[in-house]
């Protein structure tokens, strides 16, 4: 002890003492370092977790979007399919009615014999339906006279030919085919000459 009373340090305490003031100040930075970085880490944290909550959202909502188009279009293709063949249903009434009236006209015509009017009013039906058909894209096949063409012909029968012009040819035509859009729907059942 000094004279005035204080405990004299030596200067190796003192420097013990200097090393515990800068290691104490050394941790209170590093803990404040420790801080500030898990104060980053939590907000970069929470940010990410908000932008997963959105993508999550916004995936949801489009899943759900996804499934209402699939459920109405497939409603839309039912209904489509079931009331798909309405307009042309709709195009063939009149002709309905133009037979009920024909059927009507040969029972009061049978007992006048008009043969004549009942063959005109049969063809003039037959004239709207054909040409009902036809603006519907379907085509009679014409047979006769032409070469036999298995895309196009059914040959039901061959016979001798006539003459040797008419051999591999069409000779009659014993149903017509047709065709829809240049598609052949039905063939035409042929006599082929051989």
């Amino acid at each position: 002890m000094n004279p005035n009373g204080k405990k004299e340090t030596s200067p190796k305490n003192e420097q013990m003492a200097n090393e515990d003031a800068t290691n104490l100040q050394d941790e209170q930075t590093n803990a404040t370092e420790e801080t500030d970085a898990s104060a980053k880490v939590s907000d970069e944290l929470n940010a990410l977790k908000r932008k997963y909550d959105e993508l999550n959202d916004s995936h949801l909502r489009l899943m759900a979007e996804f499934d209402n188009y699939r459920k109405r279009t497939l409603r839309e293709k039912s209904e489509l399919i079931k009331n798909g063949g309405e307009k042309a249903i709709i195009e063939l009434l009149p002709v309905i009615d133009d037979f009920e009236r024909a059927l009507q006209n040969i029972h009061k015509s049978e007992e006048a014999n008009d043969i004549k009017a009942i063959v005109d009013g049969v063809e003039l039906i037959y004239n709207k339906f054909v040409s009902y058909l036809s603006q519907q894209g379907v085509k009679a096949i014409e047979a006769v006279g032409k070469p036999f063409d298995t895309e196009m012909f059914e040959a039901i029968a061959t016979i001798p030919a006539p003459d040797t012009e008419m051999k591999g040819k069409v000779l009659d035509c014993v149903q017509t085919g047709y065709t829809l859009n240049d598609k052949v729907i039905r063939h035409a059942k042929v006599v082929v000459g051989e």
